[in-house]
């Protein structure tokens, strides 16, 4: 869902980039630039790593949000802001209207994570759950507006928005001034047409790459169709770039400036979310890793040397402690196993042993003896198991059929 206003048809350029930069001096932090050995590696070439997850707030949005409402008329000011969002552009909003003195409302989907509820109102803001998906949530906060005269400040689809994001681009230039590729996550697209617009006015050469959630991905449909189209029912992990329809002025740059938008899998997001939490030790959530993910893909597709944005960290720890075991699976690293055995007393114990003389981490156990399906004396065991790897996983199944068992899922 989008919002035009009259200011909403403004291009963005390298000056405004500029101002916004001078503006958020002393506000957002300089984050910093990390070298990847293991991405260096896989891509042949040096792999660097823009932390926006240290960011305050945790995430870029604090940028464009502080950009927005500094903008503002005194009398808009005065009125409020309010805005929708199911995180990080709620934290931004927040952070930013309580350092300028505005008061904000802020609605956010019923199910967002509640350690993101609790920062957005410890920054300041009025939360307000409404609906169970950001489109329904932005029309609440849009309807709020039209009653309260509150100023509406859009995630993404906003002049000053997107040049309050470029500023990323501008650090990324005076932190690695070699770098030849730029990998960054789209949801809207404001984050992506930022960066755009700062580097391709200095450096034209620069490859700019965004990547999109395969089940939430809008713009190659829209760059195909030339016009904004929307996705239904957009589904993925990644709730920072779940968005079903790019938003009108990041469209056009990201059509104009934009090199390639490629597409990760759900897999491939929750390797790249793991991937960053153990060889960079940097808790990034699963749109954060967007870029990482798309390097994991296709090492060969990038030109070096490359910086990946890692546009967020604001990771639920229910939603991460289930990625962490997708990611372990997708690597072969996590083994879900169902058999059978006769129910008799040591039967379980000794199942156990075969494991342990493959070294494999038994994480849980379910044990089930009263199921229509099982014979008089039977027993059927479902374990999950941590391993070394695929190579592993093949040595614990051949371990379980030569102890005789057999495996049924």
């Amino acid at each position: 869902m989008s919002y035009r206003t009259a200011d909403s048809f403004r291009t963005v350029t390298l000056d405004d980039v500029r101002g916004a930069q001078k503006m958020l001096t002393g506000v957002a932090r300089v984050t910093a630039m990390e070298g990847s050995r293991h991405l260096s590696g896989l891509v042949g070439s040096p792999v660097h790593l823009k932390c926006e997850n240290l960011q305050r707030t945790g995430s870029f949005k604090l940028r464009g949000a502080y950009v927005r409402i500094a903008g503002l008329l005194p009398e808009e000011r005065a009125a409020g802001v309010v805005a929708a969002s199911a995180g990080n552009h709620a934290q931004g909003v927040a952070l930013a209207s309580s350092l300028l003195g505005v008061r904000a409302t802020v609605f956010m989907p019923r199910g967002a994570p509640l350690p993101k509820i609790s920062a957005t109102r410890d920054y300041g803001a009025e939360v307000r759950l409404h609906g169970h998906v950001v489109d329904e949530t932005l029309a609440a906060a849009q309807e709020y507006a039209d009653d309260t005269g509150a100023v509406f400040i859009h995630p993404f689809d906003h002049p000053d928005v997107i040049a309050g994001q470029g500023t990323v681009g501008l650090e990324i230039l005076e932190q690695c001034p070699e770098v030849r590729t730029i990998v960054v996550g789209i949801g809207g697209g404001g984050l992506a047409a930022g960066v755009a617009v700062a580097v391709k006015a200095l450096r034209p050469d620069v490859r700019i790459v965004g990547v999109q959630a395969a089940g939430a991905a809008a713009y190659p449909p829209s760059l195909a169709a030339g016009r904004p189209v929307s996705v239904g029912n957009p589904a993925t992990m990644a709730d920072g770039i779940r968005v079903g329809r790019p938003g009108d002025v990041p469209f056009g740059i990201v059509g104009a400036l934009v090199d390639e938008v490629r597409t990760v899998t759900e897999d491939e997001l929750s390797t790249a979310l793991l991937l960053c939490l153990e060889r960079a030790k940097l808790v990034v959530e699963p749109a954060g890793a967007s870029p990482v993910a798309a390097l994991l893909s296709a090492p060969d597709a990038f030109e070096g040397p490359v910086v990946a944005v890692l546009s967020g960290g604001n990771v639920d720890p229910v939603l991460m402690q289930r990625v962490l075991r997708h990611g372990m699976a997708a690597q072969g690293r996590y083994l879900a196993v169902r058999l059978r055995l006769t129910d008799r007393p040591g039967a379980l114990a000794t199942l156990l042993a075969v494991l342990s003389a493959v070294d494999a981490n038994v994480l849980d156990v379910s044990h089930v003896r009263t199921d229509p399906r099982l014979g008089l004396t039977e027993a059927e065991v479902e374990l999950h198991l941590e391993t070394m790897g695929p190579t592993h996983c093949a040595e614990v199944g051949e371990a379980l059929r030569t102890a005789g068992y057999t495996v049924i899922g």
